[in-house]
């Protein structure tokens, strides 16, 4: 008897990616699509139902995105990301939260889809340029022994003086380093608009309206008032 065909469902929110996708799949003759999912709510659900070997998710989707439903899906099947977004915030993310692979359209051909959706039924990863120079970068980063600034006891004491978050820590002193909104985005793997809002966050909690104020009072050179931490 000829071997079964490996199973897949789209969770796509675009009716014409799912169909396009499903079209492509389905001219390899060894892969069929079991179902297909608008959301990341209803590809939980299809899953559970449908047991397909893959599930090829998108990260954008109105509702539960793929980002939400990841953890949910990767314990009932192989997770591969096939989505338009390259932000490293994104791809970060979902390497961390089980997905077996990261393909940006437009950076694959039909017959690497076709190859990356076998390889992720077996375990093997699969990314496409912009994921794999993110990865590269996340570990080249990851590989740098941590700074010293963040490892002193008079930041240990200032994290729980002012109440800040390790990311906000890790923020508040690449601030201190001199570095820019740009800069600290790019050596976070967050967007520019994600580090405005630890910024934001960090300035109300040292109570300073400037960078150069929160600066002085995170470095021990200008304290709040006394009333404003008891």
């Amino acid at each position: 008897m000829p071997p079964l065909p490996l199973r897949v469902l789209i969770a796509d929110d675009n009716p014409v990616v799912r169909a396009g996708l499903a079209a492509l799949l389905a001219t390899s003759g060894d892969i069929e699509v079991a179902a297909q999912a608008s959301d990341g709510r209803e590809a939980i659900g299809l899953t559970r139902r449908h047991a397909p070997d893959v599930v090829l998710l998108d990260v954008r989707m109105p509702g539960v995105d793929g980002i939400s439903a990841l953890p949910h899906l990767v314990r009932l099947a192989p997770v591969l990301m096939l989505t338009y977004s390259q932000e490293p915030e994104a791809v970060r993310e979902s390497l961390l939260l089980g997905a077996g692979g990261y393909l940006v359209h437009g950076e694959f051909t039909p017959d690497e889809l076709v190859r990356a959706v076998h390889d992720a039924r077996e375990g093997r990863p699969h990314f496409t340029p912009t994921a794999a120079s993110t990865l590269l970068a996340e570990l080249r980063t990851s590989s740098q022994p941590q700074r010293t600034v963040a490892q002193s006891p008079e930041r240990l004491h200032n994290s729980v003086l002012f109440g800040l978050s390790s990311r906000e820590v890790e923020v508040m002193d690449l601030i201190a380093s001199g570095m820019s909104n740009q800069q600290i985005a790019a050596a976070c793997f967050i967007s520019e608009k994600t580090v405005k809002n630890h910024i934001n966050r960090i300035f109300a909690k040292l109570q300073s309206t400037s960078r150069s104020e929160a600066i002085a009072r995170w470095l021990g050179t200008a304290r709040p008032g006394v009333t404003g931490h008891g």
